[in-house]
This record gives structure tokens, C-alpha cells and sequence, in this order.
């Protein structure tokens, strides 16, 4: 099958390659020319713009975009749309929040161009054990690109889950789950490392003994492991914990439903923390326990007695 695939990223780059493995033809563009030429060195053909790239497409043209979510998607769906016909199909196999997939395919929809939103799971390890794909619109759409799933996936490892927005949701309730899980993980390794035997407990050990038929053995246990065996203290690390917005937009929805996720909401507001070591909170709280109890304070970083 044919593809044209736009964003050559760290995930589409990739897709691509694995897309070639599987015997499809993919053009590849990507505002960064040098992306586009390791695109091509890979097998993939080059474009050098959009309009380069659909014109090279056999009509019904599939466009996958890997793109981050937010404005960047609709420049280039605004971009795109003039260049499409009926029949066409869209893939928005980012992040991209649920509702605006919903809209933006309600946009393309009026030229009669299919839009799939596909949630993709599997980061850098995508490449060689498959991607997790969650697609969300037409059903005749899905089934028009499903040997591009079942290439990208393995086995068992994409589903349609329903009309337009569908696969965005899903893929961003699977990344509020990611959040706790990491969480837990996190505070239980902590508090063995702090405790009285973390001195001689060997935590990466501990997560390889724990993926040995435990009932909380899992993947990411298996990246813990690597992690610290190559830096048992993670000293080269900074504590400081980004998130990509879907842990805000599940939330976020979890808020507008009326459905408790306390688990997820503090993961989330423990990524906030952890990008403040001196906060203002923490000072508050010292204070207060200082005014009311005559606790003492710490001193703040650099300030001597």
C-alpha cells in the first residue's frame, strides 16, 4: 500500500522504516530537509513540500500526520485539504486532544475527505516490536488503511474503537493510566531505597524478581530495571517530570464526566512538583509548622546559620 507520512520525528521516522519492512511504499516529508533525506536513505521517497508529497500519492491518497498536538496539526490540515479529493484519508497518529479530532474531521468531512484519529503507543521500541495502534472514524476509512495498521501493529496490537475522536480518547486514557502506574512505581522504589535495608537492596533486581509471574510485573518495571542498572542512583538524572497534556486532558475530562481519577490527578500534580524544589508550598507548610508548634524550619538552599 501506499502512504505519504509527515513529521519524521523520533515515532515517524520509525513508522516509516517499519512501513518499508512491511512492503509499502511510503513518500516522507518533513519541514527538516535532513529528516526527509534519512526518510529516503531508509528507502522512503523524498518531498520537499506538501504539495510534492500528495501529488506523488495514487488517489484514494492516504496522508499519515505525525505531528505534536495543538496548532501545528491544523496549519497543516489547512494546508493539506486544498491539495486532497473526495475519498482521501487523513491520519493524525498524534497526541492531539480528542475533542479537536472531533472537529477537525467534521472540517474535512464537509469535502468529503476521511479523517482517522489513531492513538500510537510504543515510543523508540515501536521500530521492532510493533506499535499499539486506538483509531477512531469512518469504518469505511479504517478499512481502507487497516494493512497499514497491521504492518505498523503486532499481533492483535490495533482495534477501531469507534466514530471520530474515539482513538484520541482512548490513547488519552491509556497515557492517564501510564502517569499512575509510573507513579506507583516510583513512590514504591523510593520507599525501599529510603528504608532500612536500601543500603543492600539491589532495586534494579528487585524490578527483574518483581516481572517474575508478580501480579504487578509489567513493561515499564523491565525499563526500571534498565534504568538502574546502568545508574543505580539515577544521579545522572534532573527531577524534573514534563508532561505531554494528556495526562491534563484526561483529567480535564474526568472533571467534565464527574468520574473520580485520584490516582491520575495526583501523578499529574506530582509532575508539576517535581519541577519545583523550593516551592513556595513546602516553605508555607514549614512555616505554619514553625508558627503553630514552634517546629523548626529548614533553611532555604545557600543560606547559613
Amino acid at each position: 500500500m501506499q502512504v505519504g507520512m509527515i513529521g519524521l520525528g523520533r515515532m515517524g521516522l520509525n513508522m516509516v522504516r517499519r512501513l518499508l519492512r512491511g512492503g509499502h511504499r511510503v513518500a516522507a516529508y518533513n519541514r527538516t530537509p535532513a529528516k526527509v533525506e534519512e526518510a529516503v536513505r531508509a528507502g522512503a521517497g523524498g518531498a520537499q513540500s506538501l504539495s510534492e508529497l500528495t501529488a506523488g500519492l495514487r488517489p484514494p491518497r492516504v496522508v499519515w500526520l505525525m505531528l505534536p498536538a495543538g496548532p501545528i496539526v491544523d496549519e497543516h490540515l489547512d494546508r493539506l485539504a486544498p491539495l486532497l479529493a473526495p475519498g482521501d484519508v487523513v491520519i493524525d497518529g498524534g497526541n492531539s486532544f480528542y475533542k479537536d479530532s472531533v472537529r477537525r474531521a467534521e472540517v474535512l468531512s464537509a469535502r468529503k475527505i476521511f479523517f482517522l484519529d489513531v492513538g500510537v503507543s510504543g515510543g523508540v521500541w515501536g521500530l521492532e516490536e510493533g506499535y499499539c495502534l486506538m483509531a477512531g472514524g469512518s469504518r469505511e476509512a479504517f478499512n481502507l488503511v487497516e494493512p497499514l495498521l497491521k504492518t505498523l501493529a503486532p499481533p492483535e496490537g490495533y482495534l477501531y474503537c469507534g466514530p471520530s475522536g474515539a482513538g484520541h480518547l482512548v490513547k488519552m486514557i491509556h497515557n492517564g493510566i501510564e502517569y499512575g502506574l509510573m507513579q506507583a512505581y516510583a513512590e514504591g522504589l523510593a520507599l525501599l531505597k529510603a528504608g532500612p535495608y536500601g543500603e543492600v537492596l539491589d532495586l534494579a533486581r528487585v524490578c527483574r524478581l518483581w516481572n517474575q509471574g508478580s501480579v504487578i510485573r509489567s513493561w515499564l518495571l523491565e525499563l526500571a530495571e534498565a534504568a538502574l542498572s546502568k545508574d543505580p542512583g539515577l544521579d545522572g538524572l534532573k527531577a524534573w517530570v514534563e508532561d505531554s497534556g494528556e495526562g491534563r486532558w484526561t483529567v480535564q475530562t474526568a472533571v467534565e464526566q464527574a468520574v473520580a481519577i485520584p490516582v491520575i490527578s495526583l501523578a499529574l500534580m506530582e509532575r508539576f512538583r517535581s519541577r519545583d524544589r523550593n516551592s513556595f508550598a513546602d516553605r508555607l507548610v514549614a512555616a505554619l509548622r514553625r508558627e503553630f508548634g514552634g517546629h523548626a524550619a529548614g533553611k532555604a538552599e545557600g543560606e547559613g546559620e
